[in-house]
């Protein structure tokens, strides 16, 4: 296994609960559950991605010392 696949498994849901914690229902209207459900979901993917890059690019400049 890859360990970006293990990384996006890690920071997938952990993204999802961080994201989930800040409670943006009150930007939509009443009733849009749906639209708040798949702006929970493209902002955990957004930010699982960055997370993964990031430590991706640290392992691979400490791997380089």
């Amino acid at each position: 296994m890859s360990i970006k696949l293990i990384l996006y498994c890690l920071f997938i849901p952990f993204c999802m609960w961080i994201i989930t914690a800040t409670n943006l229902d009150r930007c939509f209207k009443k009733n849009m559950v749906m639209q708040i459900h798949c702006l929970y979901f493209i902002l955990s993917l957004i930010c699982s991605y960055l997370l993964v890059n990031f430590f991706m690019d640290i392992y691979g400049t400490i791997s380089t010392l």
